[in-house]
């Protein structure tokens, strides 16, 4: 495992050949004054600096977006551990487990990472603070907007030394939002609740990567006047704002269920039950902040509004 500069000891033989072993061996994180000891600055979104002497060969992701976005730019033999719910590509699937929101932190330590990515909300204050304890650097990810999705896999090709494909997957997905976009800047916005959880009534507001989907996907975010990213709901708001869609996300690991979707059916008064626009997607494709970000804008543009894609609605 790469071994982290935290401090500098008092002047001495051999403190100074320890301080030169780290020097080349490996990550220094942590202390400012020893930027200068690193090729590479990197700031995390919680603004916290990691130095880099040379790209990590051992990381944990703790997020399928994360681990996703890491095969994206061509690693594999590097990414040593994952979590319960990384199953895309299908590679991911063989790479040992550490659990999901509980995080196992005997089996990361045990994995001897050079580095855990992870996003924000899914790293516990005392495993943050146990990992730094350990000297293992963690970097933190948080995607608020479409556009940080394409800038982080760049900030991963920079830190891994693979700049070059990660610069094509980035331009690539840049290139498909733009496309897709401009289609929709001309068409009428829909009015879209994103069911997350029916009881109680979670959804998605400004702060969060999803709203900024529906908006480029031609929709309008019934909870768009929300003062957080994931917003409780009462049924008087969403009766009042009357979506034309009710979107729900499905899928084998999160998502929801067929009968909590026929719930829905029984608010009559609502534009969506009327016309029967109740539609699923795949929840791996838009809650994830990955690089197949692009295929889960499409969808939802093809559900909002089929009219502008000659191939119709996407299944």
């Amino acid at each position: 495992m790469f071994l982290l500069a935290v401090g500098l000891a008092q002047a001495g033989e051999t403190d100074q050949t320890s301080m030169t072993k780290r020097r080349q061996q490996g990550i220094l994180t942590g202390m400012p004054f020893m930027a200068n000891l690193a090729s590479r600055t990197f700031v995390d979104d919680l603004g916290r600096k990691i130095y880099l002497a040379q790209p990590p060969a051992r990381v944990v992701s703790l997020a399928p977006s994360v681990t996703e976005s890491l095969f994206a730019i061509g690693l594999d033999e590097e990414i040593v551990g994952v979590t319960e719910y990384c199953d895309y590509p299908p590679q991911a699937r063989t790479k040992p487990k550490v659990g999901y929101a509980n995080p196992n932190l005997e089996s990361i330590v045990a994995l001897r990472p050079d580095l855990v990515m992870a996003p924000r909300e899914f790293i516990r204050a005392d495993i943050l603070a146990k990992l730094e304890q350990l000297k293992i650097p963690v970097f933190i990810i948080e995607a608020e907007a479409i556009e940080d999705i394409p800038s982080h896999i760049q900030t991963l090709g920079r830190m891994f030394g693979r700049s070059p494909v990660a610069d094509r997957v980035a331009t690539d997905i840049r290139r498909q939002i733009s496309e897709i976009r401009n289609k929709m800047k001309p068409l009428p916005r829909l009015r879209l609740l994103y069911v997350l959880n029916s009881q109680p009534l979670i959804t998605v507001g400004p702060g969060s990567f999803i709203h900024h989907l529906i908006e480029l996907a031609g929709g309008a975010n019934v909870a768009a006047q929300a003062s957080a990213p994931y917003p409780r709901l009462n049924m008087e708001v969403v009766l009042k704002e009357d979506p034309e869609v009710l979107l729900f996300p499905v899928g084998a690991a999160e998502g929801v269920s067929e009968s909590e979707q026929q719930h829905w059916r029984r608010w009559t008064t609502l534009t969506a039950v009327k016309q029967g626009r109740l539609h699923t997607i795949p929840s791996d494709l838009l809650n994830r902040p990955g690089p197949r970000i692009v295929q889960g804008l499409e969808t939802l543009a093809r559900i909002l509004h089929p009219e502008a894609f000659s191939g119709g609605t996407t299944p």
